[in-house]
């Protein structure tokens, strides 16, 4: 059995036993070293918030006050493990509806011993943004404290270039809260500015929560949580204060630290100190025999209270809201506080059966029925009696139903009278009985809960109205009576239903109550049925009648008891009208409480409001923390309302609850409003050493080696400019005060074996949480005490018996470890054994317990494996086990003792040291009961290794360039082969990672780092070996003589390395992910310091865009832009086209071009890219295929207009962009287009300029194209093509000035794919040939021409038009023309009308059109039903040249197009419109059916959405919506909400190309994808700032 566990500190051991370590110095057993706490003067402050009003909280006045802790903004800094140089920022993520972006949504924060700054991040075009206010309840000034309800107020308007952050700098502990104010973003019309107002009604998100723990303080050192070690006492047997002192010194002794006394007020007549008297005064046993004011009673209370605090001691004691005593004086003067049949008259049958249950219980010998149960027949002889005299006698069905024979008559009446009330019955004669039913039950009024007998009612006139619709008027009274009658019989069933449903209940309650409390073996046994033990406990308590109680209504003396019920909704009230848990005797009752009425506010009851608060401030102003009784039935806004009181009293009030709701998700409800610190769970209820162990693990702390968010921190910035250390949050647990026992749980002598305290008392001490005993635990009492009956005290001096002494070690221990951070655990199950190791990570320094439970009486060591510890030193600090004595309780008539039991010392389990691991063997002794307390130290740990892991990256990349950046971050697997002969890493488990560099590993750490998922593939992989290590260096260093600089990164990261490697194994994933994530960082912001400047300062999602172009452009040794130099290129998409001829293809580049190179500023790789397709024109094209320009294939219709698009979005975007238009490059190819090898004499043999290569690109089409692609016949180019498809033919028809072109035998433009089926028929045949004038070629035609006239206008372009031929004759045709043409017959030829009466004005056959409104896809192509496709190319054109359309017929078709080609939650855009015959959303390259449709991916284009399409298509919206341009950036923004998705949660933190119903289809990453996006965000940046000038200029 191999551990992977951790520790610290030099720890204590008490006297008694034999010390193992001789270097263990004795004198520091019981007094274990504080680290000094260091100062820091940082502040942050938030400017430009607002406040709320708000209603102030009536603080009583109150006694003389003791000094409390200073309010956490003035306390000093906090111990050496949060004290840091920087300042901490923390950092929450918002999702689009305001919800944090984390894994579950409880977020917990640490105390603010020192202030830090929890920032806010929304993404600037999140709709929170519409007219947004960001609202947070964090007071902007914390002297002036917390006040539920007040929200600070900081406006937030879109910002879609940049996020938006807010800074809260905390220094008050406590429980605050967030939302969102904002008017909800329209449904996008892009027409109807009407449309645009819907929905606009202001709204405010979700609520949301988080906690800041207290900063508790001890003797002017901070005291964590995790440092508490809590002493519960019973406070009325500790016996008068002043003579606590004995009692609590041994307390402190056993290392406590502080005390939970049971509530001190004045108790009830049952003695409960539960069941309070007087909420406002503490109780007169507390003071002896001595006559003191309440005034007296608080200050000599008080006083002992300071006394603790100066002595080491803190205070914490119950709050008691739900109940008061039964006989509490005020409730006398006040009944309204509680469940009355005045306040509550829905609980009067339950009161009445109460009533006549106890009546019959009283007269059982009346009945001739047993008073004393000796068995269940007895039992169910009073049941019988029950039935028939006490539910046959009080008639409860009455509470249920109509009086079917008054109410009848009052309707009768009504009808006789004419007086028939205005209400409509869609029934008639000829109704069935049913459809009567309904319709008078739906007019009962009277419904809403329980009340008076026959509570519910047919109003007389409605009544009439009813019969009016189903006999008419005039009918006589026998007919009119027995119709209503019948009708009224048939509405009661259901009621008699329900009552009989509700009667089996009762009775089933009253048995089994009865039964437990009389005759099971585990019930109290209460005997003989009398007047001291009725029958049944009450439900109510009955005020008596006297001189005070005599101005109230008699129904408000009788008052609801408290108690609790079985799996009960914790937010539902149970006394509330709208349960019947009081008259069905669901609820466990406790008959010396009053169930306390608050209602839903202050106003319902503001005399109890107000006295509760007063109480709960009293205790605030004594005591350091609060235990919430019976939380799960206090209302929250009650609770919320009480400890908001609290903490203006003591803001850093430490609350602990009882709260079993039984469900983690309603835990959270209540410890997220309540801001509680910890839920109170117990170590007894575990049934077995297995529920032990999870329980110790569920409370014992994080792992060890954890991978959380603080892996993830960087440096940053605080809002004012300091330097600060950013951590992400991720979310939190809700904290445990956990016990071993509490004064509700039996024993372990009772309920497993006395000796099993010492096991369970030490792992509860050993866990990384709050942690509690109560008193009598320590000291083995046999058995769980009467809290109510018992009168005896607690022994005035403790003894050295029971588990005293070695608790004191554990505790201080346990304090030990909760201050210096020991703060992750490893917890280990193995039949009767458990093992807890507590590890210190930045020390190296542990702690390891070994306990073998005693669940079972026996003295067996039992089966437990030998220990590993890999790479630690171990040595014992003690070994004991308790000897049980006997079983006799030791308690006197004065005193309650435990049983007579002692520590006795064992032998320590053994160490042996093999190959830098210890091996730990339990010794052939260790009984149940025994355990192992050792320490451990893993050698050679630096204490700053963290800090050195991440000094010195900015220098070692500062020399970088982004070609550099592509093979440290990214290099698919294909790129890494070409040049290394090494792929991505296979880690076992989890298979190959999608990058080598640094991106492919952070996409698991990302995940593993989320989740701290240890158990990870690639977490064991690195405990396995050091391989992975080995990698990241290794690959970096091959790359040395291809990419020297990245030499520094690889030195930086070996030396890093070097470090990790002599940790132990277990460790290497922790610190292999903080070096990994360290590198990724500083690579990925030297990256972006390498864009254009609205990339550096904008948000991650554009940021990360942006990088995606340092992944598809890269250097790889088989692919460049010149045939025999080296040159990085683009790939066309990863990871399959990575290399060799598949890398690089013209199509791909140019799509790409702008949103990958030229808008993020990459202007010098976008001009190498424009250059090297230049001098590959061929026959008035570019390459679709490029192959290092050494084979070049030329099939393509579509590639060069793209290339023209590119040149001339770079000539307006680049510096100086036209310069590029008089640049010469060599031709490749002759000038006569013929075919030859690169290396031929006839390539390069002579040059053009880029201007020259336009004008050729515009004469070849002109003249037409017409030729056959070389290597046709040789039959390698393409084994799926027919012959036919290799001619190609593109020619212009001058009437419309349009390009037409293609054939039905191949495939010119994007989606080309090529049927490969012989099953099905369809090899050799395209599936979307789309001959004819596509629609994107005429758009990009069309923006060539303008652009062309524009720049001959400035001199910029010597040509002037082109030579044709028309009708047979060479004619001259301008550019101005030639423009002119295509857009006089651009929206004659493709727009469809949506009204067919104005067909006459386009060129439409109404016989093919499938839908109108829409762009035609094509023009005149030879299957003409394939012109009426919708698809999604029409947003090119828009794009390009957006003078094309109508603008009104292009928002429609926009608006058309977002409900049919973009799925919801896609970030691409279908290829088909669905409504298409040939529309096949699915596709599988694999699938060789006779399906013409689908096989061998014939569907590719035929309804799977693409990428790409989606960027033009937004920018569409963004140029032709005819509304708000600020709303259609913000639809804009909405839509690219999955791209936002994909890219950060894609292992390959990219766009995937293409998708077929959530199937892949296209590459993982391409540049087509990531194009559409950086265009988009290009665009809004380029709008946004126009905006601003536009404003400005205004």
């Amino acid at each position: 059995m191999v551990f992977q566990c951790f520790f610290i500190g030099q720890r204590p051991c008490s006297a008694r036993f034999r010390l193992r370590n001789p270097s263990f110095p004795i004198e520091l057993l019981f007094a274990l070293a504080i680290p000094n706490a260091v100062k820091s003067s940082h502040t942050t402050h938030v400017t430009h918030s607002r406040s709320i009003p708000h209603t102030k909280l009536h603080t009583p006045p109150v006694p003389r006050l003791h000094p409390i802790p200073s309010t956490p903004y003035q306390l000093p800094s906090l111990f050496c493990k949060m004290a840091l140089a920087k300042p901490l920022v923390y950092t929450l993520s918002l999702n689009d509806d305001g919800s944090p972006r984390i894994e579950g949504r409880f977020l917990r924060l640490p105390a603010p011993y020192e202030p830090y700054t929890l920032r806010f991040e929304i993404e600037g075009g999140s709709q929170v943004t519409r007219d947004g206010v960001f609202m947070c309840s964090y007071p902007e000034d914390e002297k002036k404290g917390f006040v539920r309800g007040q929200f600070r107020e900081f406006p937030i308007a879109p910002d879609f270039n940049h996020t938006i952050t807010i800074d809260i700098p905390i220094r008050l502990a406590g429980t605050f809260s967030y939302k969102i104010a904002y008017t909800p973003l329209p449904e996008w019309d892009p027409i109807s500015s009407s449309k645009q107002t819907n929905g606009s009604t202001r709204t405010e998100t979700e609520t949301f929560y988080f906690i800041v723990d207290p900063a508790l303080k001890m003797s002017g050192e901070p005291l964590p949580l995790e440092a508490v070690a809590l002493q519960s006492v019973i406070a009325k047997w500790m016996g008068p204060v002043d003579e606590w002192d004995a009692r609590l010194k041994a307390m402190k002794e056993k290392g406590y630290n502080m005390i939970h006394f049971t509530p001190l007020q004045m108790r009830g007549e049952s003695n409960s100190p539960y069941s309070i008297y007087q909420q406002l005064e503490f109780a007169d046993d507390l003071f002896g025999g001595k006559k003191l004011s309440k005034e007296e009673k608080e200050n000599e209370l008080g006083d002992m209270l300071a006394k603790m605090e100066r002595d080491g001691l803190m205070g914490l004691t119950d709050v008691v809201w739900n109940h008061t005593a039964n006989n509490s004086a005020w409730l006398q003067e006040h009944p309204e506080a509680g469940y009355n049949l005045v306040t509550a008259p829905w609980l009067r049958p339950a009161y009445e059966l109460d009533t006549a249950l106890l009546e019959f219980g009283a007269g059982l010998k009346k009945y001739g029925l047993p008073t004393n149960l000796e068995n269940t027949g007895d039992l169910l002889r009073v049941m019988e009696g029950v039935k028939t005299h006490v539910l046959g006698q009080i008639k409860l069905w009455e509470f249920y139903v109509v009086d079917v024979k008054a109410t009848a008559e009052e309707a009768v009446k009504a009808y006789t009278a004419g007086k028939f009330a205005d209400e409509k019955f869609e029934i008639n004669g000829g109704s069935s009985l049913v459809e009567k039913r309904e319709a008078v039950r739906a007019k009962l009024s009277r419904t809403d809960h329980f009340g008076e007998r026959f509570r519910k009612t047919l109003d007389g006139g409605v009544g009439a109205a009813f019969l009016r619709a189903v006999i008419g008027e005039g009918a006589g009274e026998d007919a009119a009576r027995k119709e209503i009658s019948s009708a009224l019989d048939e509405v009661n069933l259901n009621f008699y239903k329900a009552y009989d449903a509700d009667k089996e209940v009762i009775l089933d309650q009253i048995y089994n109550r009865v039964k437990y409390v009389r005759l099971d073996e585990h019930g109290p046994k209460l005997g003989e049925i009398n007047e001291v033990n009725p029958l049944i406990e009450s439900y109510f308590t009955r005020l008596p009648k006297n001189k005070v109680t005599s101005k109230h209504d008699e129904g408000s003396l009788a008052l609801a008891n408290n108690g609790w019920i079985w799996a009960a909704n914790a937010l539902e009230d149970f006394a509330g009208p709208q349960s019947s848990a009081y008259l069905r005797r669901e609820v466990i009752v406790w008959g010396d409480c009053v169930k306390l009425r608050y209602g839903k506010g202050k106003e319902d009851n503001p005399w109890l409001w107000d006295h509760m608060a007063e109480y709960t401030q009293l205790m605030a102003r004594y005591f350091h923390g609060f235990r919430i009784d019976n939380c799960h039935s206090t209302p929250l806004w009650v609770g919320a309302y009480m400890l908001d009181a609290a903490r203006r009293v003591r803001p850093d009030l430490y609350v602990v609850a009882e709260l079993f709701t039984g469900s983690e998700d309603m835990d959270v409800v209540f410890v997220q409003n309540l801001g509680i610190s910890g839920l109170i769970r117990e170590g007894m209820v575990a049934w077995g050493a297995g529920e032990l162990s999870r329980l110790v693990h569920r409370h014992g702390g994080r792992p060890i080696g954890s991978l959380d968010q603080g892996c993830l921190k960087k440096e940053g910035k605080t809002s004012d400019g300091k330097d600060a250390v950013v951590i992400p949050l991720q979310s939190s647990g809700v904290g445990a005060l956990f016990m071993d026992c509490t004064h509700d749980n039996e024993t372990p002598a009772q309920k497993r074996t006395a000796a099993d305290t010492l096991s369970t008392g030490a792992l509860v001490a050993m866990s990384a949480s709050s942690v509690g005993s109560v008193y009598g635990f320590d000291e083995v009492f046999p058995k769980l005490l009467d809290l109510v009956g018992e009168e005896r005290l607690y022994e005035e001096a403790v003894p050295e018996i029971g588990i005293a002494k070695i608790k004191g070690v554990l505790n201080r221990l346990h304090v030990e470890m909760g201050r210096e951070g020991y703060d992750e655990t490893h917890v280990h199950h193995e039949g009767e054994y458990i093992t807890i190791h507590r590890f210190q990570p930045a020390t190296g320094k542990g702690y390891m317990l070994i306990a073998h439970t005693a669940f079972q009486d026996h003295q067996e060591r039992g089966e437990f494996s030998t220990i590993t510890l890999t790479g630690t030193k171990v040595e014992g600090v003690l070994s004991a086990k308790l000897v049980v004595e006997g079983t006799e309780d030791q308690s006197d008539d004065q005193y309650l003792k435990g049983l007579k039991a002692h520590v006795e010392e064992l032998e320590m389990p053994y160490f042996e040291e093999v190959d830098g691991a210890t091996k730990i063997t339990v010794p052939g002794h260790f009984p149940p009961g025994s355990i192992a307390l050792l320490k451990t130290q893993i050698p050679g740990i630096p204490a700053d290794l963290d800090e050195f892991l991440q000094d010195g990256m900015k220098d070692a990349v500062k020399g970088l360039d982004l070609i550099d950046l592509n093979v440290a971050l990214y290099r698919a697997d294909g790129e890494e082969r070409d040049c290394i002969s090494d792929g991505t890493y296979d880690v076992p488990g989890h298979g190959q990672l999608v990058y080598c560099g640094l991106e492919g590993w952070m996409a698991p750490l990302k995940q593993i780092i989320r989740h701290n998922d240890l158990a990870h593939a690639l977490c064991q992989h690195l405990r396995e070996g050091q391989w992975p290590l080995d990698y990241v260096v290794g690959r970096l260093e091959k790359y040395h003589e291809m990419f020297p600089r990245l030499q520094s990164l690889a030195d930086w990261l070996r030396s890093k390395f070097d470090a990790v490697r002599k940790l132990p194994s277990f460790l290497l994933p922790r610190y292999f992910a903080i070096v990994i994530h360290t590198a990724y960082v500083a690579c990925r912001t030297k990256a972006i310091s390498l864009f254009a400047p609205y990339i550096q300062e904008g948000s991650h999602f554009v940021q990360s865009l942006a990088l995606c172009s340092v992944q598809m452009q890269g250097r790889v040794k088989t692919t460049s832009l010149h045939p025999s130099e080296p040159m990085p290129s683009m790939a066309a998409g990863l990871p399959h086209f990575t290399n060799e001829w598949a890398r690089c293809w013209g199509r791909d580049v140019f799509i790409s071009i702008r949103g990958l190179f030229t808008a993020t500023g990459r202007f010098d790789d976008a001009r190498e890219h424009i250059l090297a397709f230049a001098t590959t024109l061929k026959h008035g094209m570019i390459p679709n295929l490029l192959d290092s320009i050494r084979k070049p294939r030329y099939n393509s219709r579509d590639s060069v207009w793209f290339f023209l698009q590119a040149i001339q979005d770079y000539t307006r975007m680049a510096p100086n962009g036209t310069d590029i238009l008089k640049e010469k490059v060599k031709r490749r190819f002759p000038l006569d287009d013929t075919w030859c090898e690169w290396d031929s004499p006839d390539a390069y043999s002579y040059e053009s300029s880029v201007e020259e290569i336009i004008q050729e690109v515009m004469q070849r089409h002109a003249s037409g194209l017409h030729f056959r692609e070389a290597n046709a016949d040789t039959g390698t180019l393409d084994s799926q093509m027919k012959p036919e498809g290799f001619n190609i033919d593109v020619e212009v028809d001058w009437e419309t000035g349009l390009i037409f072109g293609g054939s039905p035998f191949n495939c010119g433009t994007w989606m080309d794919k090529m049927g490969e089926s012989t099953k099905s028929g369809t090899k050799g045949t395209p599936a979307t040939p789309r001959d004819g004038a596509a629609i994107e070629i005429s758009g990009m035609l069309k923006s060539a021409l303008r652009w062309i006239n524009d720049l001959r206008k400035k001199g910029q372009f010597k040509w002037d038009g082109v030579d044709a031929k028309i009708d047979g004759k060479g004619v001259k045709v301008s550019f101005e023309e030639w423009e002119g043409k295509v857009q006089k017959s651009f929206e004659r030829c493709y727009y469809v009308p949506e009204n067919p009466e104005d067909d006459k004005n386009y060129d439409i056959n109404p016989q093919v059109v499938n839908r109108r409104g829409i762009y035609k896809d094509l023009y005149r192509s030879s299957k003409e039903y394939e012109d009426y496709q919708l698809r999604p190319n029409f947003a090119i054109a828009m794009n390009v040249a957006p003078e094309l359309f109508v603008p009104e017929h292009a928002a429609r078709c926009l608006l058309l197009a977002d409900k049919v080609l973009r799925p919801e939650g896609s970030v691409g855009m279908r290829t088909l419109d669905p409504s298409d015959y040939n529309f096949r959303p699915y596709y599988d390259q694999s699938e060789d059916s006779d399906d013409w449709h689908t096989a061998k991916g014939f569907s590719y284009h035929q309804g799977p959405a693409w990428g790409y399409p989606t960027g033009f298509f937004l920018r569409a919206l963004l140029k032709f919506s005819l509304v708000d341009e600020k709303d259609t950036i913000q639809h804009i923004f909405y839509r690219l909400h999955p791209h936002r998705e994909q890219i950060e949660k894609s292992p390959w933190a990219g766009l995937v190309f293409g998708y077929a119903l959530g199937f892949v289809c296209g590459c993982e990453g391409v540049g087509g994808g990531v194009f559409d996006c950086c265009e988009v965000e290009e665009s809004v940046c380029v709008y946004s700032e126009e905006k601003e000038r536009r404003e400005e200029k205004a």
